[in-house]
């Protein structure tokens, strides 16, 4: 039996293609045209000997041999892009810009730093924590090259690969129990940050449609400050359960009569100019980095 061979620029094309959300994107971000990409996919399709894609409105819907594809192209064009360095002995440099939601400072920066300072020491990153509005506002005006933060800001869609979607849940004392209970005279103590906070207004738009009573118990400029009002009992916090403290622990709802929560996507913001070798290395690096990370059912097939 002859051993079929996939080409690796066809699966980069794909994979951009994927992450992009079209193949007329993955094309600008490859330098290529739309109908060069468009032949590499009907190539691909043709080797692997099924549709990869479909149509779904504007946008692509991977197939089952899509989604299975797409996890084993991006191993092998890591390998790929490994193997290139090694033999050329290439060394990135210049700088990058990344932005990161202060959830991840402790969870996934250090991890990301690390690989990202071994691979390559002579780049420098410019790091910035800030909330979701400045994140994206700085994406949408080329002052970020990357972020990573929730996906909320239809400005800045289509340059986002979405990578998860994250529980939001009601967080509280792990050694205070909580006293408040839905029925009780007195209003929900609630711990939050400063305003404006994207999980805050969705704290209290979700205790307001379900006729709850709520009070601002403490404010906090930070989520370490967050967490230690948490920890005291001072209050209950709405947030992931990414960097939650052992100190802290998850509520059932229905045990004190709180709203059931949405889930809360989560996308790497790119800037729409071209990022360079070095703004891709840190972009692949990042996304490895949350698939071992993250729980695998919070993770979306594309991001798998």
């Amino acid at each position: 039996m002859r051993l079929t061979n996939l080409n690796i620029d066809a699966l980069r094309s794909f994979v951009t293609g994927v992450d992009a959300g079209s193949f007329a994107r993955a094309a600008e971000r490859l330098g290529r045209s739309t109908s060069a990409v468009s032949a590499q996919l009907k190539k691909l399709e043709e080797l692997s000997g099924t549709n990869l894609v479909r149509k779904s409105g504007r946008g692509l819907t991977l197939t089952d041999s899509g989604e299975a594809l797409l996890s084993y192209a991006r191993r092998l064009l890591e390998l790929n892009d490994e193997a290139v360095s090694a033999v050329r002995g290439v060394e990135l440099e210049g700088w990058i810009r990344l932005g990161l939601q202060e959830d991840f400072g402790e969870t996934i920066l250090p991890q990301v730093l690390g690989r990202f300072a071994r691979a390559h020491p002579k780049v420098r990153i410019e790091g910035r924590i800030a909330r979701n509005a400045e994140l994206t506002e700085k994406i949408a005006s080329g002052q970020l090259d990357l972020a990573l933060a929730w996906d909320m800001d239809a400005a800045v869609q289509t340059s986002a690969q979405r990578i998860a979607s994250l529980p939001l849940c009601w967080l509280g004392s792990a050694n205070v129990p909580p006293t408040w209970r839905a029925g009780h005279d007195e209003p929900l103590p609630l711990a939050a940050l400063e305003a404006p906070c994207l999980l805050r207004t969705i704290a209290c738009d979700h205790l307001d449609r379900q006729g709850l009573s709520w009070r601002i118990a403490f404010v906090s400029p930070s989520l370490g400050g967050l967490w230690a009002a948490t920890s005291a009992g001072l209050g209950i916090a709405l947030r992931t359960p990414i960097g939650r403290p052992a100190t802290v622990k998850q509520l059932e709802p229905s045990d004190y009569g709180l709203p059931e929560l949405p889930s809360l996507g989560l996308a790497l913001h790119r800037a729409e100019k071209d990022i360079g070798a070095t703004g891709e290395q840190l972009h692949s690096i990042i996304v490895q980095t949350l698939r071992e990370t993250l729980r695998n059912e919070w993770l979306l097939p594309t991001a798998r």
